[in-house]
């Protein structure tokens, strides 16, 4: 469906244009919102229009509220199905009942999609596909993607981080949100090496990551990863040890222990830790890629970049716990 469509068919159930679109946006990017997210998407003051709004969605049992932590402030879910189903999303995460600390990484993204409204933002999977398959001719082994694995079936599922994608209206330029929910980037090495494939056959591309104010302080090391993974590629030499360890890391052979502990050594740090995963996921292509100055060299002419926007607004008083967002 496209976005008008989307629009019209929750319009059709008593709501404005305004309110309508709040409502798609809303359960494509988070599933979850507060009420000066609708007062920023309306350009409205915070006041009665919003109440009015909200106790709408309340009384007619579209959305549950709840408390957030030690704030006063209410956390709204729109879970009710045949909003869902009338958006062509009727099994969208977004309905399930989520933890608190994942709500608030949500409110991120909803806060950093709201930001950058000029932007076309591609929200699931399928839009996601059809853009970079069809629009860009991409092929989709190129995609980020995790296989889930049965003794007689396997899953694909493409853009696994659920995170949306920003495209400008040219449709060349494409922006990758990260939320910064930790301090320490071990889940963004992951997020970098599924997306190393696509951004390599991309003309123009900028990772863009949302930092709350408590992680501030760990942006330097989001910096650092992103510089490792994508501005550095391997020497051969080393290339070939590592692929070396990772086959007997596997398997752990016991006639070369000596060799094996000296590769552990030389192989401990974290992005060779976050490549090990991803090649046990997508195998030795994986390891063939980090020859490529496809990526250093897009750093290099701007056609790729790391951005970094720290989000306004304080989340930690949104939690029960100080630091679990």
């Amino acid at each position: 469906m496209t976005w008008e469509e989307r629009v019209t068919a929750i319009k059709n159930m008593g709501f404005t244009e305004r309110q309508a679109g709040f409502l798609v946006t809303v359960m494509l990017y988070a599933g979850v919102c507060l009420g000066r997210h609708y007062c920023t998407f309306a350009r409205i003051a915070y006041g009665q229009k919003m109440h009015d709004f909200f106790q709408t969605l309340l009384a007619r049992r579209f959305v549950t509220a709840r408390g957030c932590g030690h704030n006063r402030a209410r956390l709204y879910h729109i879970h009710h199905k045949p909003l869902y189903h009338a958006i062509g999303e009727p099994n969208n995460r977004h309905r399930r009942a989520m933890s608190l600390p994942r709500a608030v990484e949500r409110l991120m993204v909803l806060d950093g999609v709201l930001a950058d409204t000029d932007r076309t933002w591609l929200a699931t999977e399928q839009e996601k596909l059809r853009h970079f398959t069809l629009t860009q001719r991409i092929p989709q082994g190129d995609l980020p993607v995790l296989r889930f694995r049965s003794e007689d079936s396997e899953t694909p599922r493409f853009f696994p981080d659920k995170l949306p994608i920003g495209t400008d209206r040219d449709g060349r330029t494409h922006v990758f949100v990260y939320v910064a929910n930790r301090d320490v980037p071990v889940d963004f090495r992951a997020f970098l090496e599924r997306h190393a494939e696509l951004w390599r056959a991309l003309r123009s591309w900028t990772v863009r990551l949302l930092v709350p104010r408590h992680l501030t302080g760990a942006l330097p090391l989001y910096e650092a990863a992103f510089r490792e993974h994508v501005a550095a590629p391997l020497d051969p030499r080393m290339l070939a040890d590592l692929r070396w360890y990772f086959h007997a890391r596997r398997s752990r052979p016991l006639d070369c222990e000596e060799r094996f502990d000296q590769a552990a050594r030389a192989f401990r740090a974290p992005r060779f830790q976050a490549l090990y995963r991803a090649w046990l996921e997508r195998g030795d292509a994986v390891l063939d890629a980090t020859l490529s100055p496809v990526l250093a060299d897009a750093l290099t002419w701007g056609t790729g970049r790391l951005e970094s926007t720290i989000l306004p607004h304080s989340y930690v008083r949104l939690l029960p716990l100080v630091g679990t967002a």
